[in-house]
């Protein structure tokens, strides 16, 4: 038999309810003979600052084992649809749905007007079989993976809760970007730093000094992961005003400019704060270096 098990959803973050799904998708495709499908989104039509951004998304959900991912526009003539004739014209029409697996209290379709016995109604006339999927296990640890949300994953980057945010993900949170030029601040310091210009649209955690892993993109780099500390904010010391992020790679001196970097965060060492001259800040940076290092040195 042909076709597809689809589940669908923004699935930013890819965290682990999000993870579950997919599993969940892949283990109901095998058992049915059929392909596993995630359907998913080019952008939030709330427009939130996203975790990961959609070339990420893909990467992290085909990780999981799903080779086919659909990344559907939010265009108007999408938004218009109502859910059956989504289901009918994208799920069956297009994509050979066989099956579409989703919560009891997922919605989709032209203002989110009908729910899950709509779907499966629509889907005994369509040939669409509509599975609910079973309740989220408690995580591992103290979080339920029923309170795992995209949403409550953002509040606690907002309050640079990085290595929560973590837990819930199942993976460090990162961000990718290229690195420009910036003050030479840290070079006067002793600790140069790359000026990372990440995506726009992508969520940054609050500022502060965070214990990194750092990795640069570049193909064929020869810069494998490395330890780095990473310092977000205005550098109040100097009496800023626009946000930077300045990433340092402990122990490394190659010139980095125009390159892109992807940077994991894994713990937040300081909140910023305003120094009384250079030298207390170099001070200071020496400490968060040497705690960034403790740090990673223990993964």
């Amino acid at each position: 038999m042909d076709g597809f098990v689809a589940t669908i959803g923004m699935f930013d973050g890819v965290h682990l309810g999000h993870q579950f799904v997919l599993q969940q998708t892949i283990d109901l495709a095998r058992e049915l003979g059929l392909q596993p499908l995630c359907i998913t989104f080019d952008h939030s039509p709330r427009q939130e600052q996203v975790l990961t951004p959609l070339d990420d998304k893909i990467r992290l959900i085909r990780q999981m084992g799903i080779e086919r991912v659909e990344v559907l526009a939010f265009t108007p003539q999408l938004k218009s649809l109502t859910a059956r004739e989504f289901m009918e014209q994208v799920l069956r029409d297009q994509m050979n749905v066989r099956v579409l697996l989703t919560g009891y209290d997922n919605r989709f379709g032209r203002n989110r007007e009908e729910g899950f016995d709509d779907y499966v109604r629509y889907g005994q006339e369509l040939g669409i079989e509509v599975c609910c999927l079973p309740p989220l296990p408690a995580t591992s640890s103290s979080l339920n993976a029923k309170n795992v949300s995209s949403s409550y994953i953002r509040q606690l980057l907002s309050d640079g809760q990085v290595a929560e945010a973590a837990d819930c993900l199942g993976h460090p949170y990162s961000i990718s970007g290229h690195v420009a030029h910036g003050e030479h601040i840290g070079t006067e310091l002793g600790f140069p730093t790359a000026n990372l210009v990440p995506s726009e649209s992508q969520l940054i955690p609050s500022p502060g000094a965070y214990a990194v892993k750092v990795t640069l993109l570049t193909p064929h780099s020869s810069l494998h992961t490395q330890n780095g500390m990473m310092n977000i904010g205005t550098r109040p010391t100097f009496d800023g005003h626009e946000q930077t992020l300045e990433v340092h790679i402990l122990h490394f001196h190659e010139d980095l400019y125009g390159q892109a970097l992807s940077v994991e965060f894994v713990k937040r060492l300081r909140e910023e704060r305003r120094f009384d001259s250079m030298e207390a800040l170099k001070e200071q940076l020496k400490q968060d270096a040497i705690q960034a290092e403790q740090v990673l040195n223990e993964l």
